[in-house]
């Protein structure tokens, strides 16, 4: 019999992460940023159906990069423990940090075990305060460690170039027009150092907007809103609640009411371009 071929745990998990990293890079790049009235997530998807950003509960709000069959198993999976959790208990016990934990207990499981691979997504849960301070930011990597972010973050393949540029621009006080412009000038820079134009209609662009009178605060911004946003012109006098062309539809601000784990769509088992 031949002896099994002995790899150390340390290097073991070195070769995971690797893997994952890898796995993470091949997708696009996406942000979140906090502006005066809420938190704006902005990426770019050439996609309709297939989304970055969703829903989870009332105040609080999903970002993933990666592979998109694992995150949107991970993002079904959030939307049932915070409807789980708001119909036992109460609505407002439903928090970021929890769900925050449960994604980080979820994906540590599967990178330390030697089972199955590591899954090749990166998260943001989001989560809308009456005020600004009491927004909240977390990042989950794929080995299911918490980092608790301010102001902005960045996830995908040129996630620490754009992290820079970010923490340079980023101020407290910024409106949504502001906020939006500089995470497409974020995105649109390449690694090499030049810059390419990113049109709007491969934008993905949602905000957990605190201002909204509804108990849900999570928005899609899409079609004229989002081009009037864009233009640079009237980006110092837009209004940040102007009516979108999908806002007189629930259906199209949310991907599913809150507890109603709906699929955004059958997705591609391979990483996301």
């Amino acid at each position: 019999m031949s002896t099994p071929f002995y790899v150390s745990p340390q290097q073991a998990m070195a070769d995971r992460a690797e893997y994952a990293r890898k796995g993470i890079a091949r997708g696009r790049s996406l942000v979140v940023l906090q502006y005066a009235d809420g938190i704006v997530f902005v990426g770019e998807n050439p996609s309709r159906a297939l989304h970055k950003f969703s829903e989870i509960y009332d105040r609080i709000g999903f970002a993933a990069a990666g592979k998109y069959n694992e995150y949107e198993n991970l993002r079904i999976g959030g939307v049932r423990y915070a409807d789980l959790r708001g119909y036992t208990y109460d609505r407002d016990d439903v928090t970021a940090r929890g769900l925050a934990n449960v994604y980080a207990q979820t994906l540590g499981t599967i990178f330390s075990s030697a089972a199955e691979k590591p899954y090749e997504v990166e998260l943001v849960v989001a989560e809308v305060g009456a005020a600004a301070e009491g927004d909240q930011i977390y990042r989950l990597p794929h080995d299911g460690s918490i980092v608790d972010e301010h102001g902005s973050v960045a996830v995908g393949g040129n996630s620490e170039q754009i992290s820079s540029f970010l923490d340079q621009r980023h101020r407290d006080g910024m409106t949504l027009a502001e906020a939006l412009k500089l995470a497409v000038q974020a995105l649109s820079r390449e690694p090499g150092g030049g810059e390419r134009e990113i049109p709007a209609e491969r934008l993905e662009v949602a905000v957990l907007d605190r201002t909204r009178p509804q108990q849900r605060k999570f928005k899609r911004i899409v079609g004229r809103q989002l081009t009037r946003l864009l233009d640079t012109e009237a980006a110092g006098s837009t209004p940040t609640d102007a009516p979108s062309d999908t806002e007189d539809a629930d259906s199209a601000d949310v991907d599913g009411a809150p507890g109603s784990p709906g699929a955004e769509g059958s997705g591609p088992n391979s990483t996301e371009e």
